[in-house]
């Protein structure tokens, strides 16, 4: 049995696929976008986080440590008197979360929703979450990702599931290297064969000031993915400022490269050219 490590479980999820579901953040990414608002998803392994604003420096959580480095073992957690304290990133069994998955999916079934598997990258720990939606055959399934991985991975697990959320962040190679670390070109390869798949599909456009939030960007997105036969709309997610939030308690600092403050330009009308349906969300 696999095994694999997420760090979280949101409950009641609304914007993560159709109908009301629950939604399994898997850890671990292999790009490092600039704008990125869960940084405890990016690394493998369960991480300390700690809200040091309100911490009185009391010194329980250093009486119990003793360690030259935190090794996400949780010791400091229960003493810390604030509960300022946790550990993102939980390992478990394919049926251990199979178990946690099934315990509330009756409701969601109800109510016409599923399960997604979101990230991070579920696509990081592929064995893991084939044994997963292998073990959920009677449940609605929707994966959502980034679409940077090996090919016989995107093709095996996108044909298990019945939903797909696949980002496309910036069309423009350098760029997507600039900001996120990766070349595109994997990327792009996958988004044609979610095209040319019977699998119903989103695509998402994450929409940062100043970097892809441009009509030459629109176009070439627009134009790659336009006469896809499953395609039921485009989404633009403008940037948050407060996507940088997170950072500071994983002992890390949010440098983005771009203007945060800067107007961001949304257009829904060269989609449209295109007979593609998009929402701003």
């Amino acid at each position: 049995m696999e095994s694999g490590v997420i760090f979280d479980i949101k409950e009641f999820a609304v914007f993560d696929g159709p109908g009301m579901r629950q939604t399994v953040f898997f850890k671990g990414c292999p790009l490092r976008c600039n704008w990125c608002h869960n940084p405890e998803g990016l690394e493998m392994k369960p991480q300390l986080m700690v809200s040091t604003a309100s911490c009185i420096h009391c010194g329980k959580c250093e009486q119990v440590c003793g360690k030259d480095e935190c090794d996400g073992c949780g010791n400091c957690v229960s003493v810390c008197p604030l509960n300022l304290r946790r550990i993102a990133g939980e390992k478990l069994t394919s049926g251990e979360l199979i178990r946690r998955i099934r315990a509330n999916s009756g409701y969601y079934n109800k109510y016409g929703g599923g399960v997604t598997f979101s990230g991070g990258e579920p696509l990081m720990q592929p064995e893991f979450l084939i044994e997963v939606l292998e073990g959920l055959g009677d449940i609605h399934r929707a994966l959502e990702t980034s679409g940077f991985c090996p090919e016989e991975v995107f093709k095996k697990v996108t044909g298990m599931v019945e939903y797909v959320m696949m980002d496309i962040k910036i069309f423009d190679a350098a760029l997507h290297r600039q900001y996120t670390g990766a070349d595109n070109s994997q990327i792009l390869r996958n988004a044609r064969t979610l095209c040319e798949s019977d699998v119903p599909f989103v695509i998402r456009i994450p929409l940062i000031p100043g970097v892809n939030d441009n009509e030459d960007n629109y176009e070439q997105t627009a134009r790659w993915i336009a006469g896809a036969k499953r395609l039921i709309r485009v989404e633009l997610l403008p940037y948050h400022r407060t996507a940088g939030a997170k950072y500071a308690m994983l002992g890390k600092r949010y440098e983005p490269k771009f203007d945060t403050e800067k107007e961001i330009r949304v257009s829904q009308s060269i989609f449209e050219k295109y007979g593609i349906r998009s929402v701003t969300l």
